[in-house]
């Protein structure tokens, strides 16, 4: 795998999981109130969320656009329709 820039952010928002998720655990053992859990999980998923986003629009941006090589007009087009619409994933 290549390291491009934005695997630091990437490995920030990782670890940033991490954390959440250890709190997590800790907050179910020792039986923290509902409510406070599952706005711990949802800081969990938001942190992975937030990693997945950053890691395929660089893999997009670095990868995908490099092994086309030279494109015309039109599918330059689609690749940026592309790059747009993987935003909402």
């Amino acid at each position: 795998m290549t390291t491009h820039q934005s695997h630091p952010e990437v490995l920030k928002r990782l670890k940033r999981a991490h954390g959440h998720l250890a709190k997590t655990i800790e907050m179910v053992e020792a039986e923290s109130p509902c409510v406070s859990v599952a706005q711990q999980l949802q800081a969990v998923v938001g942190a992975l969320v937030n990693a997945k986003k950053v890691f395929i629009q660089d893999h997009i941006d670095h990868c995908l656009e490099s092994s086309l090589g030279k494109i015309d007009a039109q599918t330059k087009s689609s690749l940026d329709e592309f790059k747009e619409i993987t935003r909402y994933l």
